[in-house]
């Protein structure tokens, strides 16, 4: 019996999705919850459990294709289903049982029995001559070269899709590099490992671009690179919140040697060593302690309701530069959190970003932002607001310089705030007080216990 699976909702109404690469092709048997491909939203990259055991009959969507939610996404033949043995064996259970779908919204169907889901072993060197060239890069594992060190490599190499890509675009198989590093995950690093030790070989390895086109043209003089997926996004939200939102911005350099020395003094406990406190968590506790004085930086305009919509929590967002573009996961309640639990979060917030595995639920809302501008050596500038929030902060490069202290001049270690908001919601006396409370916090971090 042949069951189709349509592309689920996979989170925040999103229309559409981008298959990056399957997993799988046809003729493969699967099993519940064994992944099938890897699809990128508008907002992440997530991977797509299979909701039945059976045969891989059809992919109806080649790698690099979009295809719209609830659209046919793959085809399975599904053993037993239509067999005539099955309906009289089981004709109580059937007839007092309906078939329902999983539940694939977010991260798939629940597992029907325990353990962990089982990884196909993949057949080294079979192609499948009748499958299109779509199909053969989205399985490229089945396509590779008969060579010994590629027939050693039993399954999917285990990798982020960030790595993929740049092994792909570096013109080297990774299926190569599992072969030499066995089962754990494969880095960036090993990938350049790789290529410092084949020099120029690596040019000879065909690239996958000769397969089929992943839709990127190119010429002696320009690069086309198709606008989609988070890039696609991004431009949009920014587009929208540019011309939506009335942005104004305001500036404030504050000395921040007092929190620089607070900082060393935390890398020095032993019992908060661990946690990693730097100058973007105290930043970030500022911000939330600062946020209960002006709750106006912390609150969204609803045109439809005519309303100022004020928030009683804090849900954090942290701009991440990633490979695959810009994008702003969350610290849900970030204001209840210690300053080790914020590190923390922090953390694993910046880890899942760059091995993108943020979930699209980890960027959804958000109601005041901080962008780390300062990782770059840029001193401030001028942050758009992600749409739907007042205000986002931008945390500048900290620098050694002359400074006024104490009626001398010293050598102080300065950092410049940029606040961006939403002239709608927030007026410039709010929007200054806030970058006050924040910049006094920074330069003299005992003055947080004055406030609520």
């Amino acid at each position: 019996m042949i069951e189709e699976f349509h592309l689920p909702d996979l989170g925040e109404g999103l229309a559409e999705a981008e298959v990056v690469q399957w997993l799988v092709a046809p003729g493969d048997t699967v099993t519940l919850n064994q992944t099938l491909a890897e699809v990128e939203t508008a907002k992440a990259v997530v991977e797509l459990p299979s909701p039945f055991d059976g045969v891989v009959s059809a992919l109806h969507a080649g790698a690099g294709e979009t295809v719209a939610v609830g659209a046919p996404l793959i085809a399975f033949d599904v053993a037993g289903a239509d067999k005539p043995g099955a309906a009289t064996s089981d004709a109580a259970s059937s007839t007092t049982e309906e078939k329902t779908p999983p539940n694939l919204v977010g991260y798939g169907a629940a597992p029907a029995k325990g353990g962990r889901p089982t990884r196909r072993v993949r057949r080294a060197g079979r192609v499948d001559t009748g499958a299109d060239t779509a199909v053969l890069e989205a399985a490229p594992h089945d396509v590779i070269p008969e060579t010994p060190a590629a027939m050693r490599v039993g399954e999917r190499p285990r990798s982020t899709p960030p790595v993929r890509a740049y092994a792909k675009r570096s013109g080297v198989d990774i299926v190569l590099i599992a072969a030499e590093v066995g089962d754990r995950v494969i880095t960036r690093e090993d990938v350049d490992a790789y290529l410092e030790r084949v020099g120029g070989q690596a040019d000879a390895v065909e690239p996958r671009e000769s397969i089929v086109s992943a839709g990127t043209s190119s010429d002696d003089r320009e690069t086309r690179i198709p606008i989609r997926g988070v890039r696609k996004h991004t431009a949009a939200a920014m587009v929208q919140s540019a011309f939506t939102a009335p942005h104004v911005t305001t500036f404030h350099t504050v000395d921040v040697t007092a929190t620089m020395d607070l900082i060393a003094s935390l890398r020095d406990d032993r019992a908060l060593a661990e946690h990693r406190i730097g100058p973007l968590v105290i930043v970030a506790k500022a911000v939330c302690l600062a946020l209960s004085r002006t709750p106006g930086l912390n609150s969204r305009w609803d045109e439809a309701a005519g309303e100022i919509v004020q928030p009683h929590y804090v849900d954090l967002g942290i701009a991440a530069a990633t490979e695959r573009g810009l994008i702003v996961p969350n610290i849900r309640d970030a204001d209840r959190m210690t300053l080790p639990q914020l590190a923390d979060a922090l953390r694993a917030l910046t880890e899942t970003a760059r091995s993108g595995k943020t979930s699209p639920a980890e960027l959804a809302g958000g109601t005041f932002s901080i962008t780390n501008i300062g990782v770059f050596g840029i001193d401030a500038g001028t942050p758009i607001l992600p749409p739907g929030q007042s205000g986002i902060l931008a945390v500048g490069a900290v620098r050694r310089m002359p400074w006024e202290h104490k009626g001398e001049i010293a050598l102080r270690q300065v950092m410049t705030l940029s606040l961006s908001f939403d002239h709608r919601v927030v007026d410039g006396a709010e929007g200054a007080r806030f970058v006050k409370d924040v910049a006094d916090i920074l330069e003299e971090p005992a003055r947080a216990m004055l406030l609520r």
